[in-house]
């Protein structure tokens, strides 16, 4: 889970990642209308809307927003129009990246996406060039809040995690897919708070960057979440506690 794990520790640390309310809005707005078209508008049967709109809260969306981006979806707006598209590419080092967006245009997705390859020095690669170095799975982030991390851990596993990685004051975990909804549940009956619920893609094995190299391709990984129709950003890249400690973002 390192690539995954490190990069999520990354944006706590600087926690003004996803301060430009404007544009996380627009992306969860768009993931909530995803979500309906594909499961309909009832959050108790549509788990990924569920999630949608759990992280939307998060963020301190207003629910008018939220009710507006949900009935969008079930009405004939054009920004009803959104598809989910996977672009997989390599960036500095040869770290692997693979970049899950919504769009109503193709074209220009791609072009954009591409543009931030290139300019860290990478490349875009075909469909299936990294995508095959990823599995789906599901990922908790578990607030401690000073409770015991073992016993969170045996707590989780007990749920049917699948992997479980203390990370300071939150416990990550791990789950198959199916599995993310019923551990996520157990949990909370349990008292342990969920700060973060999310499906992803994980590497299958990471690789070592040197600092420099693990700065440049923290900053493609930032360029490219900044575009609007990028959701979520997965690499396989394992960034060292030092480079993280120097990162800096410039």
């Amino acid at each position: 889970m390192a690539g995954h794990s490190k990069w999520a520790q990354i944006k706590r640390q600087k926690g003004a990642n996803d301060a430009k309310k404007g544009a996380l809005f627009t992306r969860l707005t768009r993931e909530i209308m995803v979500a309906v078209k594909q499961g309909g508008p009832d959050p108790a049967a549509n788990f990924k809307l569920r999630l949608a709109i759990q992280r939307a809260k998060q963020a301190n969306m207003p629910s008018d927003n939220i009710e507006r981006a949900i009935a969008k979806a079930t009405g004939a707006s054009p920004e009803a129009n959104l598809e989910e598209v996977f672009y997989e590419g390599y960036g500095p080092g040869g770290t692997a990246i693979l970049v899950a967006a919504l769009t109503d245009n193709r074209n220009r997705t791609v072009s954009e996406v591409r543009h931030q390859f290139t300019r860290a020095g990478g490349s875009l690669g075909e469909a299936g060039s990294v995508s095959w170095q990823f599995e789906p799975a599901g990922v908790l982030t578990v607030a401690l809040r000073g409770r015991d991390a073992d016993e969170a851990a045996l707590a989780a596993i007990d749920a049917g995690a699948a992997d479980v990685e203390p990370m300071g004051d939150f416990l990550e975990v791990r789950t198959a897919p199916a599995d993310l909804e019923r551990v996520r549940r157990t949990l909370e009956e349990a008292g342990y708070e969920i700060e973060h619920a999310d499906f992803a893609m994980i590497p299958k094995t990471t690789i070592q960057l040197d600092e420099k190299t693990a700065h440049q391709a923290m900053r493609l990984i930032e360029a490219l979440e900044e575009l609007e129709d990028v959701q979520r950003v997965y690499t396989n890249a394992d960034f060292s506690e030092e480079a993280i400690a120097s990162y800096s973002g410039t």
